[in-house]
């Protein structure tokens, strides 16, 4: 079936922003701006409303069908701290299978053996049965020796590896990074640096291996300014953030509210605004929700016992939509930050509005108030940080290969 959307603000990464019309036939955008309709399409008419991609949520922890569709996120990458890890074939095919047919589901095969940083996980055999990238999952893998030889059999395999950024040789047992906010709340800390530590090491490895890296998260200065760097010699490093580390600086953690207990922990303020500098220079390649949904029995704990995590799929867009109203970017690079990057990363053509790219869509109004309220959040949970927070921008529609998302 034909759709053409009318009347609709178009914002295209690659295109940029413009005024007019999009069609689709069956999965698959064939044209935009001005053509000839043809006689037999069914017409949406968008009044002015933005028609842009559909967001790729890239490492997530969960398959939340429900906060996907409320947050316009056509596309996930899982991570593969699952249950069971995604180390095997069989388990990252089932796992492709698991969002349909309302959520492309990307796996992320487990770079070492049930993700115990020491031998490395069949990554070819994984990589055959769909997975799109190795990531050594919420830890780092401590061998120099493992994670050059992973660096290396991933290039091979052409495969970007996702890898955490700290060093846990100082942060085991930290719960909050170290300052004046976790010294007066006696909290288990670790300092900042650990980030960039292992930030450095994975550096070097990619450099002299000739690797695709990416970081999921990068949030303090020190690492931002080596990826800044790394990326100016020809390092193929991405990385990302969550709209978290962006908005929000330690004092979050002040009430001890378990909600903004999150790995990475929250940064000072002035780390903060280093990952805002870094989100206008280009430095961060991708905004992702981090979603982690955690229920009541990980999070109604005393602080230094409760789960790190947080519920971030349906925010995504809203939180980061704040950053256009900021003046920080514009929108079309906005959503080269939530979908065309994510979907270069993964190997996807797809998280434009160009023609020949699949009709994964959202239609958006980006002016739209609402106020996020974790106890009625769409997710399997609402833990997050920024309940009660009012803000702009509400997905109307999804479309998911031309189809509608209910």
């Amino acid at each position: 079936m034909k759709t053409v959307f009318l009347g609709a603000q178009l914002v295209c990464p690659v295109r940029g922003v413009s005024n007019g019309n999009l069609l689709i036939d069956g999965e698959i955008i064939v044209a935009t701006g001005e053509f000839e309709i043809p006689g037999d399409a069914r017409r949406i008419d968008l009044a002015g409303k933005t028609l842009a991609p559909a967001l790729i949520d890239l490492g997530v922890f969960s398959v939340d069908k429900a906060a996907c569709r409320a947050g316009g996120i056509a596309r996930v990458g899982l991570m593969p701290d699952q249950s069971p890890v995604l180390d095997d074939p069989g388990i990252i095919r089932r796992a492709a299978l698991s969002g349909k047919p309302a959520l492309w589901v990307h796996p992320l095969a487990a770079a070492t053996r049930a993700l115990e940083g020491r031998d490395l996980a069949e990554i070819a055999i994984n990589a055959s049965a769909g997975a799109r990238a190795v990531a050594t999952g919420r830890g780092r893998i401590a061998s120099s020796g493992t994670m050059r030889k992973l660096l290396a059999y991933a290039r091979d395999c052409g495969l970007v590896v996702v890898a955490h950024a700290e060093d846990c040789g100082l942060t085991d047992g930290a719960v909050a990074t170290e300052g004046e906010t976790a010294t007066r709340h006696g909290l288990p800390a670790a300092p900042a640096i650990a980030e960039a530590l292992a930030v450095a090491r994975d550096l070097m490895l990619a450099e002299e291996t000739g690797a695709r890296l990416h970081f999921r998260q990068v949030t303090t200065a020190a690492a931002f300014e080596l990826v800044r760097a790394a990326k100016r010699r020809g390092v193929a490093v991405t990385c990302g953030i969550t709209p978290a580390h962006l908005l929000l600086s330690d004092i979050a953690i002040s009430d001890f509210r378990t909600f903004a207990r999150l790995s990475p922990p929250l940064r000072d303020e002035s780390d903060r605004q280093a990952a805002l500098a870094a989100i206008r220079d280009g430095t961060i390649d991708v905004i992702a929700s981090g979603h982690d949904p955690r229920g009541p029995e990980a999070k109604r704990l005393p602080f230094t016992d409760a789960e790190p995590g947080m519920s971030g799929a349906e925010t995504l867009l809203a939180l980061s939509l704040g950053l256009v109203r900021d003046e920080l970017i514009s929108i079309d690079r906005l959503f080269g930050l939530l979908a065309a990057n994510p979907a270069k990363i993964l190997g996807l053509a797809t998280g434009t509005l160009e023609p020949g790219k699949p009709a994964d869509l959202i239609v958006l109004d980006p002016g739209a108030p609402w106020q996020i309220e974790a106890e009625r959040m769409a997710a399997r949970a609402g833990n997050t940080p920024f309940d009660r927070l009012p803000v702009q921008g509400k997905v109307l529609a999804l479309y998911k290969g031309g189809t509608p998302v209910e």
